[in-house]
Formats: C-alpha cells, structure tokens, sequence
C-alpha cells in the first residue's frame, strides 16, 4: 500500500503575516547595521570630544566648588566661590557688559543678511566682494587689535578723519574713554561676525528655489514683497541658527578686550569671560576663574535656549 502524504496549504492571512515579520525583521537588521557603521564613524569624533571638551568641563565645574591649588591639598568649599564673585564689582561690571553686547546681535544679523543679498547679485567681480568681505573672518586677532588700535587711537586714521570733516573737534578717546571703550570694541566684534554670518545666508539664499521667485514674479509681486513673502520665511532655519550663534559669541567675547584693552580703561571694559581669564591666568585663581566661566555658560545656556523657543522655525 502506498503511504499518502498530506500537504496542508498555507492561508494567505498566514503566509502575507510570516512575510511582513521577515520584512521587518529584515528592515530592523539593515537599521541596526546602519547604525553600527554611523557610530563608527562618529566614535573618533566623539572621542576627542570626550577628552578635550566633555571631560574638562565636568571636571572644572567640578574645581569650581573646590579651593583647587597646585601647591597644597584641595578641599571642597561648596558655594564659596561663587559667592565671593557674585559679591564682586568687577564680575558684576563684567557680567552686565557682557549682556551689553547681546545689543549688537540685531545689527550683526540685519547687516549680514544684507550683505548676502547684495552679493548674491550677478555682477562682474563680485566674487572679490565677497572675498573681501569674509576676510576680517580669517584675520587673526593680533592682527585685528594692532590695526584697529592704529584706527581708534587718538591721533589715529579714525580721529584724523573725523576732525578734518570737521565733525569732531578735538581727538576723541576711543579706548581711553570708560563710556566709549566698550562700544568701540563691540563695533570691532561686529566688523569681525558680518562676513561669517554672511557666507551662511548667502548659502541659505542660493538655496531658495527659483521656481517659487518666478511664481511670485507672474503673480506681479514686486522685490520688496518677494523678499517678505518668499526669502525671509525660507531663510528662517538659518536665521535661528545663526542669531544663536551670535547670541553666544556675544555672551563670550574675550579676544577682542584681551588685544585692544585688557579691560581698561578702570575695567569698563572687563565682560563676564574676560574676568574669568584675568583670575585664572593672571591672578592664578583658579577656582574662581572656574566659578565665573560657570555663571556665564549657565548665561549662555539660558539665553540659548530662549533663542531656539521664540524664534523656532514655523512649520509650512
């Protein structure tokens, strides 16, 4: 007798279920290795993040509770530190001038976004504009301080200018004078920031379709409206990343008082970084060079943050 095998067909309900697990457990698998290989590549990265960035940071925050010294034992103080800079007039001149310079963060970003559209032009040469634009960018600091401080001095190009337009009468103390001094440094930084932020709304501006300006044309907006209408609204991502950026290049200016005033005259110059640095490398405090540059990044963080809530791009 011949045996008889019975062969049970597979529903379709079945067979289409056990198809979407192996597709998704297919998908999972290629995810997971797609994830392996980015963190491999990231992981170097992440590395010297880690070492030079992450740790320092934990750790001097750490110190900043602590009466840290090279030469003897290190006991912790808890809020010491903090105190005694809290309580000191010179942090507190650095700490508001340092927030003064967040004034200058609407004219960095108008007066970018205006360059870029001025050379985002077709115009013969314009591509030595835009070179010469970006060059404070990669100017070195040294360099900056020594030519505007030929610049502001008292009998400088500035002054001479000045008096032989016959706007100013006598030479005027550009860094010499504690109410002007912080003003003219801010108008350096300025002039350092308007190429960087430029370039990248020049990139964002490239970047807006041509199909939508042409649309616009026919519909008989005029520049004015298609700028409002159209540019603005698809500049925004950059918009918010760049007067992020600028917020927090404002909060930490330091090179440029170090080169051109260090912290004259009688500190009106001093910002919230700079006192950081004169205790920690001048007057080898550490600790309280380490409690002030804390307060600022807790600025910084805070102001950020306040940054990407309000001026967050709306979604279209």
């Amino acid at each position: 007798m011949r045996d008889h095998q019975h062969h049970h067909p597979v529903a379709p309900a079945e067979a289409g279920a056990h198809a979407e697990r192996t597709g998704r457990r297919s998908m999972d698998a290629g995810r997971r290795r797609n994830d392996g290989v980015a963190w491999l590549f990231l992981a170097p990265a992440l590395i010297l993040l880690a070492v030079f960035s992450f740790w320092p940071v934990a750790f001097g925050s750490l110190l900043a509770f602590t009466d840290y010294s090279l030469i003897r034992a290190t006991h912790w103080v808890g809020l010491d530190n903090f105190r005694y800079i809290l309580d000191n007039e010179m942090f507190v001149t650095g700490l508001k001038n340092s927030l003064l310079f967040l004034l200058m963060v609407p004219f960095v970003q108008i007066g970018a976004l205006s360059l870029a559209v001025l050379v985002n032009n077709r115009l013969p040469g314009i591509r030595y504009f835009r070179a010469a634009f970006y060059v404070p960018v990669v100017t070195t600091v040294s360099v900056v301080g020594i030519m505007w401080g030929f610049m502001f001095h008292e009998q400088g190009a500035l002054n001479y200018v000045l008096m032989t337009c016959r706007l100013v009468g006598a030479p005027v103390g550009w860094l010499s004078n504690d109410t002007l001094a912080l003003f003219a440094i801010m108008f350096v930084t300025l002039w350092r920031g308007l190429g960087w932020y430029m370039v990248m709304y020049l990139a964002a501006l490239q970047a807006v379709p041509a199909d939508m300006q042409e649309a616009a044309i026919l519909d008989g907006a005029n520049r004015w409206q298609r700028f409002w209408k159209i540019t603005v609204p698809m500049l925004r991502p950059t918009i918010m990343i760049c007067s992020v950026l600028s917020v927090l290049a404002a909060l930490k200016a330091y090179q440029e008082v170090d080169v051109l005033t260090q912290g004259g005259p009688m500190n009106s110059t001093f910002t919230g970084l700079y006192y950081a640095y004169d205790q920690g490398l001048k007057h080898l405090k550490l600790p309280r060079a380490l409690a002030a540059s804390f307060i600022v990044s807790l600025f910084c963080v805070g102001i950020a943050v306040l940054c990407l809530r309000y001026i967050r791009p709306k979604h279209r």
